[in-house]
């Protein structure tokens, strides 16, 4: 974000941030404030097309001073929750994670891809992001149904 401030309104700046945890220390939300040098309006603006860009996920919203939230954010995300602790032990000491988000892009195409990833106590999620969550449920269907690191794991769509 501040890269696209420093080229599109020079003196604005991210000042503060912060990111709401569960209490297994998974990602509930995050927000952050801007100084804003010019404009509002446009800064608002270039704030959330640079979001969009990004891939900000529905839900999103903005706002500047006391002004009403503007909502944004183009992508749904899916969250696979892999089971970290009740699948045989020879799945977890043979089978590799990275090989499995390989075969999830490849199914996804462009039609969405992993964004990030959380390992809590008992299981992992990898969070998937793209313009439709159903879509992306069907594309990725058979290799949750067939990789040995996706049993019991659960699929849920993140708002």
């Amino acid at each position: 974000m501040q890269e696209a401030l420093d080229a599109q309104a020079p003196g604005s700046r991210v000042t503060d941030g912060g990111t709401l945890l569960s209490p297994e220390r998974e990602v509930q939300s995050c927000d952050f404030d801007i100084e804003l040098d010019g404009d509002p309006d446009t800064g608002l603006r270039l704030v959330i097309d640079t979001l969009d860009a990004l891939g900000a996920p529905r839900g999103s919203k903005a706002t500047v001073d006391d002004r009403p939230w503007i909502p944004f954010g183009n992508n749904e995300g899916v969250g696979l929750y892999l089971n970290g602790t009740d699948l045989p032990d020879e799945i977890y000491a043979t089978s590799d994670v990275n090989e499995l988000i390989e075969q999830l892009h490849a199914r996804l195409g462009d039609e969405g891809s992993m964004q990030s990833w959380w390992q809590g106590p008992r299981e992992t999620a990898l969070y998937l992001y793209g313009p439709s969550a159903s879509r992306m449920r069907e594309l990725i269907h058979d290799v949750v149904a067939t990789h040995p690191l996706a049993q019991q794991s659960r699929l849920v769509d993140l708002t």
